[in-house]
């Protein structure tokens, strides 16, 4: 799935844009990092892990000086630009609730004041599916100021699902929430990072204020906010290296994004969008995707980017990756997930 860090450390280490700001001391900006994990220290699922000492070396990196962790509602005030927040913010979100985080991560978090979010699906906390919190752990969570978002009832590929089935989903596990925390959640997480604009449109319309995919790149408003994307954490790509790349990265705003569905019916899709003018490099963008597949990227005047795929996804779910190198030997990242019926 992240193959193209080795390009993107190979090609841009010595690469520069004029126009970065990233040094300047004190920056106030309306971007953050969000990471996301699931498993703590439960090895026989490393696809959803993150080893005990990698976790501990994330938790040691984020303590130093030049890093700023805020909760996700700073982020989100940011991002909308109503109150503006260090350069480098981060933001810790988990997924799924499983046990592990009550027992191993949440000590953790707290000792050192580090806020987080976690995106519950309701079924498997209703039905004491082993290995998951209980609703009590996540009442003494919330007791404590962590943020409780969603992930639906049943954890589904909502892609699949009819429009009924859609707002059943939303609607019941909203229930589930004010049953048992006493209100319902303002922040969503798609099952799987898999959406189609049908979702998008309930989730809005269900009284979410966000919503997070698992695509890379740095939350920024442009990128819509319900399309937030997220730097996934696991064994495999749980490296020191990757997570550097993850917290110290740069957004890269844009606009007109083609196509507006990551349910596509063309595959491979021709995929496309403009670059802010605040961001204009010198040098180029590369972009990359997924399972090893070539792709050509051209620029088209003066902003627009258009990427062409040289063979189609495989059934499932496709990324595309773009990166421009930054002063301060930092990264812009922008990811899209797709989906291939």
């Amino acid at each position: 799935m992240y193959y193209f860090f080795a390009f993107v450390l190979l090609f841009f280490t010595n690469l520069s844009f004029a126009q970065d700001n990233s040094k300047k001391e004190g920056l106030m900006t309306n971007y953050a990092s969000f990471i996301m994990y699931h498993r703590f220290g439960e090895n026989r699922y490393p696809s959803t892990n993150i080893k005990k000492e990698q976790f501990l070396k994330h938790i040691n990196e984020l303590l130093k000086p030049k890093y700023n962790v805020i909760n996700i509602e700073q982020a989100l005030d940011a991002i909308n630009n109503k109150k503006l927040v260090k350069d480098r913010s981060v933001v810790i979100t988990i997924d799924d609730a499983y046990s592990s985080v009550f027992n191993y991560a949440w000590p953790i978090f707290k000792k050192h004041n580090i806020p987080f979010t976690l995106f519950v699906s309701t079924d498997v906390i209703d039905n004491n599916t082993p290995g998951y919190m209980s609703w009590e752990e996540i009442r003494i969570l919330r007791d404590n100021g962590i943020t409780i978002g969603s992930q639906t009832k049943s954890h589904p590929h909502m892609y699949k699902l009819d429009r009924q089935k859609i707002i059943s989903e939303l609607s019941m596990s909203n229930k589930r929430f004010v049953d048992e925390i006493g209100s319902q959640p303002k922040i969503f997480a798609y099952p799987y990072g898999e959406y189609n604009l049908e979702v998008l449109e309930q989730v809005k319309f269900h009284g979410f204020e966000a919503a997070f995919g698992q695509h890379s790149g740095v939350a920024h408003k442009s990128l819509g906010l319900y399309e937030l994307p997220r730097f996934a954490m696991n064994e495999k790509y749980g490296g020191m290296e990757r997570f550097l790349l993850a917290v110290n990265a740069l957004p890269i705003p844009i606009s007109d994004l083609s196509p507006k569905d990551p349910l596509i019916s063309k595959n491979p899709p021709f995929y496309g969008f403009t670059l802010s003018n605040s961001i204009e490099p010198k040098n180029v963008i590369r972009c990359f995707a997924s399972n090893g597949i070539t792709s050509d990227t051209k620029r088209l005047g003066k902003n627009r980017i258009e990427v062409r795929l040289n063979e189609p996804f495989s059934r499932g779910r496709g990324r595309i990756n773009c990166t421009m190198a930054a002063e301060d030997n930092r990264w812009r990242w922008l990811g899209r997930q797709f989906i291939v019926k």
